[in-house]
């Protein structure tokens, strides 16, 4: 299948940085997890919050709170594009109508035209949706952006999706345990894919 999904139109979609033509794809969750959702009343009524540890109390948090997984996505987007100041973005940035390009051909397309992926697979966020996104675009690129991609992970999420896709295709995979931490890692593998781009063994994409 064709789109008209290119660099050039990525970029015009996207506020100007130090470095406009480095493109990074940002694919997480947008959806935090809430288990005030799935359970009845009767089953939170049996469930003592406060003797809970930390990760797990953060699943009952109040259903007003801001999305923390979208949230989470646009503060490490913001820290990119300004440190080290690269084109980072996500789907919904580029405004392509799902209608007419399906998500998970827009992310795959997204992933062919980008500098770097970075799937981002919180804790709190709700990941089987993007398990099987990255499933699929893996099955399409990985043999030619795999050396382009990396999955960071919340410490505690375990994942037999994440476990499958390092032995499959020798995906580069991370843990983070803060936000900070988050940021470090991807700026890490940011800046590393931008040197093997200049003076390595990655061609550049134009």
């Amino acid at each position: 299948m064709t789109t008209d999904i290119t660099r050039d139109l990525i970029v015009s979609r996207l506020g100007t940085v130090a470095y406009d033509r480095f493109l990074l794809y940002l694919m997480g969750p947008y959806k935090s997890f809430n288990l005030n959702y799935v359970l009845s009343e009767e089953e939170r009524a049996e469930i003592d919050i406060a003797e809970l540890p930390g990760p797990l109390r953060r699943l009952f948090r109040n259903k007003e709170t801001i999305d923390e997984a979208k949230a989470l996505l646009r503060r490490i987007q913001g820290c990119l594009r300004a440190d080290p100041g690269i084109n980072a973005f996500l789907a919904v940035d580029v405004g392509v109508d799902t209608a007419r390009i399906d998500a998970v051909t827009q992310s795959v397309e997204y992933t062919k035209r980008a500098n770097a992926t970075v799937f981002v697979v919180p804790f709190l966020g709700h990941n089987f949706g993007v398990g099987e996104e990255a499933g699929s675009i893996l099955e399409n690129v990985a043999e030619t952006h795999g050396h382009r991609i990396v999955f960071v992970h919340e410490a505690n999420v375990t994942s037999e999706m994440i476990r499958s896709a390092r032995t499959r295709w020798d995906l580069r995979i991370e843990t983070y345990e803060t936000e900070a931490e988050l940021a470090a890692t991807i700026r890490r593998f940011v800046v590393t894919v931008m040197n093997r781009e200049q003076f390595g063994d990655l061609e550049p994409l134009e």
